[in-house]
């Protein structure tokens, strides 16, 4: 078995007393705490910036919560009755954030909001286990993943969607919209799918377009190509990769 510093760390402090007290055991306990409220409060930070509805205190929360329940694991339950099993709460503990997780997903029209926050509550879950079980060195690693993850990961994520836009367009039920759509399309170098439609929920004289435009130039006029849209469809409102504009 592969044997790494902080599992040698825990072993030494786990076995370091002050005059017959476990001191050692609080000493680590301190640091775990410490560390869960460093990283999942990095992580944390990233989504607040981002304005996200999950944001600091939810993934400090959840990470230092999921730590202090590791930490109850280990040593809140001695083993009077033969062994103990310390991953009993820890699997609880992933069943639960994954109802929190669920919470922070949001389905709005055709398109889901929430999926990135949901995995980082998620992971921070995992980071505070990392830490209650006191495998600082895995907890470190993810931070950095999920960190490079969210942040120049996503750069390369808006490069490669900047050419493939998805629409969610609202007009007037008298508007030939699939055929202007595609007629405009096709003058921009523009392969349209997922195309789809259906009337606005309460407004019975709107329809809702829906569609992903994949664009074949390597400079797209996007600007361009959603300005006839708005302007030939009469577009009464267009959501564009989730920025909406009237």
């Amino acid at each position: 078995m592969l044997t790494t510093f902080d599992q040698k760390l825990a072993e030494f402090l786990n076995n370091y007393t002050v005059d017959g007290w476990p001191v050692g055991n609080l000493i680590l306990v301190l640091i775990a705490l410490f560390l869960s409220v460093i990283l999942c409060g990095i992580i944390g930070i990233e989504r607040e910036l981002k304005g996200r509805s999950a944001g600091l205190r939810t993934h400090l929360l959840v990470g230092v919560g999921s730590c202090v329940i590791m930490i109850i694991s280990i040593y809140g339950f001695p083993a009077i009755f033969g062994n103990r099993d310390v991953a009993r709460l820890a699997a609880q503990i992933i069943a639960g954030v994954g109802f929190l997780g669920a919470g922070a997903i949001i389905h709005h029209n055709s398109g889901i909001k929430g999926l990135t926050t949901a995995g980082t509550i998620w992971m921070v879950m995992a980071i505070g286990i990392a830490c209650g079980s006191f495998n600082f060195i895995i907890a470190f690693i993810a931070t950095a993943i999920i960190f490079f993850v969210l942040t120049v990961v996503r750069r390369v994520e808006v490069k490669i969607g900047r050419k493939k836009p998805y629409f969610i367009l609202v007009a007037p039920i008298e508007e030939k919209l699939t055929a202007t759509i595609l007629s405009i399309s096709k003058e921009y170098n523009c392969t349209v799918q997922e195309l789809s439609t259906e009337l606005e929920e309460g407004t019975p004289n709107r329809i809702v377009c829906y569609f992903q435009a994949a664009f074949t130039d390597k400079n797209p006029d996007i600007a361009g190509y959603i300005s006839r849209i708005e302007k030939e469809t009469n577009a009464i409102s267009i959501h564009i990769l989730g920025n909406k504009r009237k």
